[in-house]
């Protein structure tokens, strides 16, 4: 991560926060190439991102050849018109994104953009609810919660624009 709380607390610049996260993946791929270690690029602007991206290319890795790319550090800004063209504009260099963090607020902006994503927001307020029956103390980790979070997910944020594209990609 290189937000600037976290640089706050490394000292360290986010020039080498960005090697150490390309020379972390090299070294992952290289000690386990049958996982699936996805790379992540970092930043805080968009040409942060872009910065990442020729890095892992100076590096011999084709981010557009492989099937997921991550983008890290926008968890906490993931709904700004930032972040929306941070996404736009990596998907435009022919990578498949996935974004870390991203809530429906983010969905509703840029959800044509990446692959996938992860968020714990579906669950934030299921912990504080007790649970639906007696096996479980919060909803938090229920699977009747998580589908109705899902279904009104799928019923709030517009359609893909690009389904062709995620199909062909599979």
């Amino acid at each position: 991560m290189c937000e600037p709380h976290v640089r706050a607390r490394t000292g360290l610049s986010l020039h080498t926060h960005q090697h150490r996260t390309v020379t972390n993946y090299r070294q992952l791929r290289d000690l386990a190439p049958e996982l699936p270690i996805i790379p992540v690029l970092q930043g805080q602007s968009p040409g942060d991102y872009h910065r990442c991206a020729d890095l892992y290319e100076h590096h011999g890795i084709d981010l557009a050849a492989l099937p997921l790319v991550g983008v890290g550090s926008v968890c906490r800004r993931q709904h700004t018109r930032e972040v929306e063209q941070i996404m736009r504009s990596l998907t435009a260099r022919g990578y498949r994104l996935h974004g870390f963090g991203i809530k429906l607020t983010g969905l509703a902006r840029y959800a044509d953009t990446i692959t996938s994503s992860d968020s714990l927001s579906w669950s934030f307020t299921g912990r504080h609810q007790p649970g639906c029956t007696p096996t479980h103390r919060s909803e938090a980790n229920c699977l009747r919660f998580a589908l109705a979070w899902h279904h009104r997910a799928t019923h709030t944020l517009p359609p893909p624009h690009h389904t062709e594209t995620l199909a062909s990609a599979a």
